[in-house]
């Protein structure tokens, strides 16, 4: 504890150092217009971007940082009383190898050449909203909530969002490309509707460009930043001034209908053919605040889960990937995202074993008074009496307020839960209060205080977290302390471990190397974090050194060493094989390979040899992705797992092997084929999705799951037809 003292110390003093500095960055004036462009891709001809002023210096962040992209490209921002505009020509000297990964919706754009802009619409340095597109017009929108920061680990997430970066997040919008000689453009129209944001005159909204060049693994920014940070990064934006905004109205009703037919040999005689309705509302109190209301939900059309395999004693996460409860969730995040969540939307619609419990429906408000924040949730799910499951009414009630151009907030939250069926005492409450502390451009401290109220628990029922870290020029430093007493309950929330305290401290440095040479930039770093008991017993240790290498061809390797401690104090097992009580002390070696995510064929490894609970392990996680063209993308992964333990071995394999082909950006089939050794469970989830706008269109989707003999008829499977249309009732 001495140590984390004397860091928030030295973290404090080199943070009020910068509070007085100023960092100028680019501005331009917000061009209004009485005719809009046509929208078709066609720039460079287009006689109504011609008459508005340009902007086109953009600086590299990689492969050389600080020099001005190696490729032109002139930007032009215009508004009308519904619609935002952004043009983008990106010149070429290649135009023939242009590459583009991936034409689906939201598919990743850093492999691509590529064209993106965030908008901080409230200009609280905080939040926005990014979208993007490549030469094929590809729809990439996201909601951006704490700068992006959130998430607390990529892998465990597995796609799914908790706060920071909302992929999940789909706007009505429309985007427009073309390809030349020249290279290619694109031309966005975003419906004013579509965000969130103050109305009044001469607002200023934070905004930020970023080009992709993919050929050289190119990535250069209109309002540079400094070494290892992204366009997410708003309170670096830079600023359009002079915009003045009215009141669009919006109104929307997204009906559904659903056939749905379902045979499971494992339950007697389940087979059985449902039509579902249902219908979601959307609508905005003011452009900053939204109402929805859902009935019946349904997410026949979600991606399903990746299958994990246990190898320890403490819970796995698995991400929400549902689209409702995905929306504005960073307004709804507490806690420390994927270890202490206070509310973890999978709690509602899921039980514990991953059946489907029915939501009858509910409602959200959602959206900023001001410079507060405001998120209510309520839902109501049905009963399963042959799973004992009573219907549940979970309520989320959140307030955030944001200290204008300070990078800081203030915040509390109420997260319940009330059995509706014939239980008595049956509920669970969770309070919470939160803040962050912006010092100047580099330095934040950030915490939270929770308590829960079960009946029959009343004692150490709280959990907290205080974090500090210095986010500047490379470096990243950070120290954080959080406690979890033993009767804290969070029942709408998650948990990764219960009951423990735990120390944290991370030293990292991204060192960017002389521009003659091929290695481009080194980012050596060292972490530590351990779990106490409340008797001052040591539970788990883990010592992280690493260094990460990158080339400028995009190779990177990663070389890691883990010192770890665990004491096990009551035996537990591993896909059936004991692990007996006692203290075990092990080194390991971590290795990473990665090769240019950019080029056709791409692979990536991480394997890790060492000792586990007294005997010895190997890991290896490896991945394999393909290209053809802009419209084939596959991958192939192996999670294999050889564990020789005191009492026995354990042999883990988890195979898994994706695809995708979008015919149009908005046409596409993909399929998920996964299998688990341990469980001998084998699974198939195949998707095809014509999509009208965003969420809305039609989807089909077979799931098959079978845990015996191949060639045995199969368990389970479920075939899904589902139509949902969009209502613009404010047209």
């Amino acid at each position: 504890m001495k140590i984390n003292f004397i860091f928030y110390l030295l973290l404090f003093n080199v943070g009020f150092s910068q509070i007085n500095e100023v960092n100028k960055r680019h501005s331009f004036n917000a061009t209004f217009l009485d005719n809009p462009p046509k929208v078709d891709g066609n720039v460079l001809s287009d006689p109504i971007w011609e008459s508005i002023p340009y902007i086109d210096e953009m600086i590299q962040s990689q492969p050389s940082f600080g020099f001005k992209a190696s490729e032109r490209t002139v930007i032009r921002v215009a508004f009308t009383n519904s619609n935002l505009y952004v043009s983008a020509i990106c010149y070429d000297s290649d135009p023939d190898n242009l590459v583009i990964s991936d034409s689906r919706r939201d598919s990743s754009l850093s492999d691509d050449d590529s064209f993106l802009f965030i908008l901080d619409t409230y200009n609280d340095q905080q939040n926005g909203f990014l979208f993007g597109t490549n030469s094929s017009a590809m729809e990439y929108d996201a909601q951006i909530d704490n700068e992006g920061n959130g998430n607390r680990s990529v892998s465990r997430q597995q796609g799914g969002v908790i706060g920071g970066t909302n992929l999940n997040w789909d706007a009505s919008w429309d985007v427009k490309s073309e390809k030349g000689d020249y290279g290619w453009s694109a031309e966005f129209a975003i419906p004013l509707k579509s965000l969130r944001f103050n109305i009044g005159k001469n607002q200023t909204w934070g905004i930020n460009f970023q080009r992709n060049i993919s050929k050289t693994s190119e990535i250069a920014y209109w309002a540079s930043l400094p070494l290892g940070f992204d366009i997410k990064r708003v309170s670096l934006a830079g600023k359009i001034d002079g915009i003045d905004l009215k009141n669009p109205k919006n109104l929307k009703i997204m009906p559904y209908v659903l056939m749905q037919s379902i045979e499971d040999k494992s339950v007697k005689d389940l087979d059985k053919t449902d039509l579902e309705l249902g219908a979601d509302i959307k609508y905005s109190i003011t452009p900053g605040l939204t109402l929805d209301l859902t009935y019946n939900t349904d997410f026949a059309q979600a991606e399903v889960d990746k299958q994990q395999v246990n190898l320890d004693r403490f819970n796995l996460f698995f991400p929400e990937k549902r689209a409702f409860f995905l929306e504005n969730a960073g307004q709804f995040s507490v806690g420390s995202p994927g270890e202490v969540d206070l509310f973890f939307s999978r709690r509602i619609g899921i039980g514990k074993n991953g059946s489907k419990v029915p939501i009858i429906g509910g409602s959200r408000i959602s959206g900023k008074i001001g410079q507060t924040n405001i998120g209510f949730l309520s839902m109501f799910t049905d009963e399963l009496e042959q799973s004992e499951i009573e219907k549940n009414n979970f309520t989320v009630a959140r307030v955030n307020h944001n200290f204008n151009k300070s990078r800081s907030s203030l915040g509390a939250a109420i997260i319940t839960r009330n059995g509706l069926g014939k239980k008595k005492e049956d509920h669970n409450k969770v309070v919470a209060l939160d803040g962050v502390w912006g010092i100047g451009k580099k330095a934040k401290v950030t915490g939270f205080f929770s308590k829960s109220s079960t009946p029959g628990i009343d004692n150490k029922d709280h959990a907290f977290r205080l974090a500090a870290n210095y986010d500047w020029d490379g470096w990243k430093l950070s120290a954080q302390y959080t406690e979890v007493g033993e009767g804290f309950n969070p029942e709408v929330g998650y948990l990764e471990r219960s009951s423990f305290r735990k120390p944290e401290l991370l030293i990292y440095k991204a060192i960017r190397l002389d521009e003659k040479r091929n290695l481009l930039e080194l980012r050596p770093h060292i972490s530590y974090r351990s779990y106490w008991n409340f008797d001052d017993q040591l539970v788990t240790k883990f010592l992280h050194i690493d260094n990460h290498w990158v080339w400028r061809s995009g190779f990177e390797i990663h070389t890691g060493l883990n010192l770890t401690k665990e004491w096990v104090n009551e035996n537990f097992k591993i896909s059936g094989v004991s692990v007996p009580v006692g203290h075990y002390n092990h080194s390991e070696f971590m290795f990473v390979i990665m090769t240019n995510a950019n080029k056709k064929l791409s692979f990536r490894t991480r394997s890790v040899i060492g000792g586990y609970f007294g005997g010895k392990r190997f890991s290896n996680n490896a991945s394999l992705n393909a290209r053809i063209g802009n419209k084939f993308n596959s991958s192939i992964s192996i999670n294999h797992a050889a564990l020789k333990l005191l009492n026995g071995n354990v042999n883990a394999l988890l195979f898994g092997t994706n695809f995708s082909y979008s015919f149009t950006p908005k046409m596409f089939i993909q399929g998920l084929v996964q299998y688990n050794n341990l469980s001998n469970l084998f699974s198939l989830n195949a998707r095809f999705g014509l999509l009208e706008t965003a969420n809305s269109g039609l989807f089909v989707v077979i799931n098959i799951v079978k845990d015996e003999d191949l060639l045995d008829d199969l368990n389970n499977q479920t075939f899904t037809i589902k139509y949902t249309r969009i209502f613009d009732l404010s047209k």
